[in-house]
């Protein structure tokens, strides 16, 4: 006799999949609101059905890097599911890039084509004519001057809706190539799987509580992984995003948390300064939001309270996490008054243990430094992998490889962390890290330079702030105005020095190289 079909359970195993999974259950529930406008699920899936079926139709192959150019805008996330759902890996481009760096990260990728803006044409045009002409170029908006090698965007999802190609991607495939800073002084792109951001997503999700009818607030850059996962956790559970393209306009963002009743708030240490600045002006209080996450840099304890005033009814969840693994640990919020200086315990289905430069296990109390384990870990860096090694180690089990930070904690008696200091120089600021070699690398370029180096140093509205001491060639007559504005024109806006200082000589140690520390001192005094 035979058994027949049995019982199938569907199940959500690509990142796109957790968004069509909800889309096709509610079709009507609002997923996003984009500056004051409402979209459904129904819509989303849509459009990035025809973004997916037009990028297919074009050469597009699962495997094949897509970069996403653009603002937080509708068609930037329609981007993303599409691209995915092409059988695409995205990689998301901050739209204050540069040409220079927007042209390494296209070259690097080897990106098959760009979904941009055509407000940001006057960077992208440029790069366009350095690059060969395979790359497939679509923009959002009206470009001017036009150019015959980029596509509508907006003709694109007015036409027809075609079926998306068959899904041929597995979980072990990338999703996305996610880019960071480097010690090398070039980004890195740390590649996720399916899978892996699956896990995150799934993990994050459940111990923020996370609720289908919460609304979150997404002002973070989506090129900003803490930003995109806002976007991929929203959809996952089928609630609704509130998306705004930056925290500049205050009073706008604050109005519109309060039209939209926003329950989840996204921040960083740089935003939540703002908050408590504006708020010992004038109080201001926010009582439906319900969830208060913080990362990128430690949350001043003294802030905590103030905070508490603003959001009397949230939640506030102090986070540490890489882009090598997206997150990697939490405080649990009811412990924020007795631990204050914690980041807490490992996300959930994952593990966390600190060792010794000699790798041997550390007690409680004891400075180590952190590896981590679980399905969350990145799969290396994209045609890196000397570099993959410097963070991918052998783990306990026979054939696992975990993640070693470089980052130095100590644990408490039940189990939870504390950040001590980072082993390398990436400084961390408006939530976003700056390779200082990046900047150095641009100063470098100015003609007129002798000697330059960046270095991190605290700010209470930033986190760190970027600071750099340059030395001129004899004769030259640059001045400090000069410089900046050849920083501006060349970094992106998180990335240009807070100051910059002349020297006639920058400090040296006995072997010759450029005494940062002393830098640092002088920075702190």
């Amino acid at each position: 006799m035979s058994r027949g079909e049995g019982v199938r359970i569907r199940q959500q195993r690509l990142l796109h999949e957790l968004f069509i999974s909800v889309a096709e259950r509610q079709p009507a529930k609002e997923a996003l609101v984009v500056e004051g406008r409402s979209y459904s699920y129904a819509e989303l899936l849509k459009a990035a059905s025809q973004v997916a079926s037009a990028l297919s139709q074009r050469g597009v192959q699962r495997g094949d890097r897509v970069a996403i150019f653009m603002d937080n805008t509708w068609p930037c996330v329609v981007s993303i599911y599409g691209a995915m759902m092409a059988g695409a890996v995205f990689l998301l481009i901050n739209p204050q890039t540069k040409r220079e760096k927007l042209k390494y990260l296209l070259e690097d990728s080897g990106a098959r084509a760009m979904l941009t803006d055509a407000h940001l044409g006057f960077v992208f045009l440029e790069v366009l004519e350095e690059i060969g002409p395979d790359l497939l170029v679509i923009a959002s908006g009206v470009l001017s001057p036009e150019s015959e090698r980029v596509e509508s965007f907006d003709e694109l999802l007015q036409g027809e809706v075609g079926s998306p190609p068959p899904c041929m991607t597995i979980p072990t495939d990338l999703a996305a190539l996610i880019y960071t800073s480097g010690s090398t002084g070039f980004p890195k792109g740390v590649m996720q799987t399916h899978q892996s951001m699956v896990f995150a997503t799934r993990s994050i999700v459940e111990y923020l509580r996370m609720q289908p009818d919460d609304r979150v607030l997404l002002a973070l850059p989506m090129a900003f992984d803490y930003g995109l996962y806002q976007l991929l956790m929203t959809m996952s559970i089928g609630a609704t995003l509130v998306i705004e393209r930056s925290f500049t306009f205050q009073g706008l963002i604050h109005k519109r948390m309060r039209e939209e009743r926003v329950t989840v708030f996204p921040g960083v240490p740089t935003v939540f300064a703002m908050l408590v600045s504006s708020h010992r002006k004038k109080a201001m209080r926010f009582p439906d939001v319900q969830v208060v996450t913080n990362t990128a840099a430690a949350l001043p304890a003294e802030s905590v309270p103030l905070l508490q005033e603003i959001f009397p009814n949230a939640c506030i969840f102090k986070m540490y996490g890489l882009t090598e693994c997206k997150r990697v640990c939490y405080l649990e919020p009811e412990l924020l008054a007795k631990k204050p200086a914690s980041v807490g315990r490992a996300i959930p289905g994952t593990e966390l243990y600190l060792l010794s430069p000699d790798g041997e296990e550390v007690g409680p109390g004891e400075a180590g430094i952190l590896y981590v384990r679980g399905p969350h870990l990145m799969a290396g860096y994209w045609q890196q992998p000397e570099q993959t090694a410097e963070m991918l180690k052998p783990g306990k089990l026979p054939g696992e490889r975990v993640l070693c930070t470089h980052d130095w904690f100590r644990m408490d008696e039940e189990g939870d962390l504390y950040f001590l200091g980072r082993s390398d120089d990436i400084i961390k600021t408006r939530g976003e890290k700056v390779s200082p070699l990046e900047v150095e690398n641009v100063l470098y370029a100015l003609n007129g330079v002798r000697e330059a180096a960046v270095v991190g140093g605290s700010d209470e509205l930033l986190g760190q702030a970027v600071y750099a001491f340059v030395s001129l060639e004899a004769g030259s007559e640059l001045t400090l105005q000069q410089i900046k504005k050849f920083c501006i024109s060349r970094l992106e806006n998180f990335m240009v020095p807070k100051a910059i200082e002349l020297l006639d000589e920058l400090p040296k140690s006995p072997n010759g190289k450029i005494d940062k520390k002393k830098l640092e001192k002088r920075v702190a005094q």
